[in-house]
């Protein structure tokens, strides 16, 4: 019960990130990704101070690790906002999230993990349903955007699916023996370090937006990141990389829908039936996407 709580708080935390991000429309990319990990770091500092938390027992590995799984994060986030000034919210939430197809080779490759058969279905019903999603919404939203403009958004939020299955695996590996909040208190950091370096040789803007953009920034570092990447940074202690991919497939279901209600981006018939394939792709992988710990107990 507890995990299923988390894990649908991560859904709806990060399925805000796209409106979050509509409403910053004169705000780069990349600065809108800095100042996310910035204000995100903050809070995880300052609570780090008042709670006198450590790094100790920490190795070297698990912060070479950490620094990985942040240039994984950083280039995700770089690739992916990007996209959705030029696609649609629907095409680059649905294309983003089809890591779990990547995450299942990743976690095979390197984890060496046995994909049970209900995962390996979850996965392909799961990246079927996110292609159908954005075949269905075309590829375009209704803010003027260009064919041209619309593929390189949709090339863009695939390279993102890509370097966020990175940082799943990553992650995975590390909570095997950090616990959650150390291990986002040495990740968040570093992407806010890597992406100001970014921002600074892409001399993009870091001031000067609009209270609203400011606004929806700290909603964006609050809601989307501190809890959404925080449940999702949970739950990889407890369940497989490739099951948490196929979770975050709520987002684009979240994602739609709050794109209809906010921007009126419609939702076709086969979007719909793109949605039903990931949701049923969710239940079927939920049945065997624990870990299992060295004893044989699958958590």
């Amino acid at each position: 019960m507890k995990k299923i709580l988390i894990l649908t708080t991560g859904v709806i935390s990060i399925s805000f990130s796209a409106i979050f991000i509509r409403f910053c429309p004169n705000v780069p990319a990349i600065s809108i990704a800095l100042w996310r990990m910035i204000i995100a770091s903050v809070v995880l500092i300052a609570i780090a101070a008042i709670r006198k938390i450590r790094f100790t027992g920490i190795r070297k590995k698990e912060w070479i690790i950490a620094c990985i799984g942040a240039m994984f994060l950083t280039l995700h986030f770089a690739s992916w906002i990007t996209s959705l000034k030029l696609t649609s919210v629907a095409s680059s939430v649905a294309l983003v999230t089809t890591n779990p197809i990547f995450v299942g080779i990743f976690s095979w490759l390197i984890l060496k993990e046995k994909q049970p058969k209900e995962l390996i279905i979850g996965i392909l019903l799961s990246v079927t349903g996110s292609i159908i999603l954005a075949v269905g919404d075309g590829g375009l939203s209704g803010l003027a955007i260009t064919d041209k403009n619309a593929l390189i958004g949709d090339i863009l939020a695939l390279t993102g699916a890509v370097m966020g299955s990175g940082y799943l695996i990553a992650g995975s590996i590390i909570r095997e023996k950090v616990d959650t909040f150390r291990y986002i208190l040495m990740v968040y950091p570093l992407t806010a370090v890597f992406l100001f370096f970014i921002t600074i040789i892409g001399q993009f803007p870091l001031t000067g937006f609009s209270r609203i953009a400011w606004l929806n920034l700290i909603f964006l570092a609050l809601v989307s990141q501190l809890l959404g990447h925080t449940a999702f940074n949970w739950a990889l202690k407890h369940l497989k990389a490739s099951m948490v991919a196929v979770t975050i497939l709520g987002e684009p279901i979240g994602a739609a829908i709050l794109a209809w209600l906010f921007f009126r981006e419609t939702i076709s018939l086969s979007q719909g039936i793109g949605i039903s394939l990931i949701f049923a792709a969710i239940l079927i992988s939920a049945k065997k996407g624990g870990k299992t710990t060295p004893e044989g107990i699958v958590t």
